[in-house]
């Protein structure tokens, strides 16, 4: 559909019916649904994700569960979005030239987003959406709550956000388009506020992820310096480690944005040199970030030793305590992860042109990553809930250093 010669060059099929605007906001509302579906399947499964998390108890058994506020916010989300969306279709009837003119009716459903987050209404999940925005406010400068506080909680929603990178990177093209003159709901320029603006907005959760990590690792070094040894952390390389993974996507974004700009008297450098650079660390990151999923996040033993992996208490490669029903879950969702981990980089590919031009193509990558991100959420909170109630993993980044089980009666659930 895309590149119809029936509508103005300025457009392509896709945005006349889908303007970027939407798309974005439609990927922000499904991920409110996707973390109810998290809490309600996890709790079926007595996963105390609240307790995890360290979110207030509820004081009344009257009080709806936390997947039920969940679901009440993202159908308060999602019924203005409907409507707009059908607003939009009726007035515009696909025609360019009103696509362009009502670039409003996105723009104010943006607004409306974002103000439901701030609104005190006590029914409309209050304290979950303040808590988020506690959590959004800490972690957006790099910071990181101690494991008492929350640290898990923090960790989520930081990881979450490296998943949304480009939905970021174009909101902040909708914002840019809006306030510069041209219609956001025109043919998304993503060098609006020039070559490099769109690369550090999609830079920065990795960012955030990065400074965490470090903070960690100091953590790591102060409590073995009081204690005049090593702890139960080790010396703290494996934050180390997890820092150099997301260091990793930095090159992979630089790299993209100098191809798609590439002039051969500022780069000394041809340009196939530069891809085959490129693609060294595109695939340098996919690989240790699913690596990372598996072996860290996940605590499954794929990528342990022969002895590991092969103990008769569990079934081949995965792990002795296991939440989830069947062994084929567990491979099912490591070649998801496999081949997800990878289809990120066709969007960021210059050379792909036929495949760049689609915004369609590019509305299904970012799709892709938010449903990966979606399923990792499962295995990742399923192996922190082992950790902390069979016994942490001897390696464990996140509460290993807190001795003992979770107080159930100190804790409970997370937002809404």
């Amino acid at each position: 559909m895309d590149g119809d010669p029936s509508v103005e060059p300025e457009l392509d099929s896709f945005s006349l019916f889908l303007p970027l605007p939407y798309r974005v906001a439609i990927i922000l509302v499904l991920g409110v649904w996707a973390w109810g579906l998290n809490l309600h399947y996890l709790h079926l499964i007595k996963i105390d994700v609240p307790a995890l998390i360290r979110y207030p108890p509820r004081t009344s058994p009257t009080f709806p569960s936390h997947h039920l506020s969940t679901y009440r916010l993202a159908t308060l989300l999602t019924i203005p979005l409907a409507v707009s969306l059908i607003i939009f279709w009726t007035v515009t009837h696909g025609q360019a030239s009103l696509v362009l003119a009502w670039e409003v009716l996105p723009a104010s459903y943006l607004f409306l987003l974002v103000l439901c987050f701030f609104l005190p209404t006590q029914r409309l999940s209050r304290t979950g959406r303040y808590r988020f925005l506690s959590i959004l406010k800490r972690i957006g400068v790099g910071g990181i709550a101690e494991a008492k506080d929350g640290k898990f909680g923090d960790v989520l929603v930081a990881d979450v956000l490296t998943s949304y990178a480009k939905v970021f990177g174009d909101l902040f093209v909708s914002i840019c388009m809006f306030f510069s003159g041209s219609s956001s709901t025109g043919k998304p320029d993503r060098g609006c506020g020039g070559q490099y603006m769109v690369p550090l907005i999609i830079s920065i959760p990795s960012l955030i992820r990065l400074r965490q990590c470090s903070i960690e690792y100091l953590r790591v070094r102060r409590e073995n310096r009081k204690s005049g040894g090593l702890g139960a952390s080790g010396w703290g390389g494996q934050h180390l480690a997890n820092a150099l993974k997301y260091s990793s996507a930095f090159p992979v974004v630089i790299l993209s944005a100098m191809q798609r700009g590439y002039d051969p008297t500022k780069i000394g450098i041809s340009e196939k040199g530069l891809f085959r650079l490129w693609l060294l660390f595109v695939f340098l990151n996919s690989f240790y970030s699913f690596y990372w999923d598996v072996a860290k996040d996940w605590d499954l033993t794929l990528f342990s030793s022969a002895a590991e992996r092969n103990n008769p208490e569990h079934p081949w490669g995965l792990r002795r305590h296991q939440h989830f029903h069947t062994k084929e879950m567990y491979y099912g969702v490591v070649i998801i992860d496999l081949m997800l981990r990878c289809t990120w980089s066709f969007k960021l590919s210059p050379h792909l042109d036929h495949f760049n031009d689609l915004e369609g193509g590019i509305f299904a990558m970012e799709l892709l990553e938010v449903l990966r991100r979606w399923v990792w959420i499962f295995f990742r909170v399923e192996a922190e809930w082992v950790r902390n109630n069979r016994g942490p993993a001897p390696d464990d980044i996140l509460l290993g250093e807190v001795n003992g089980g979770i107080d159930e009666g100190a804790l409970s659930p997370l937002v809404y």
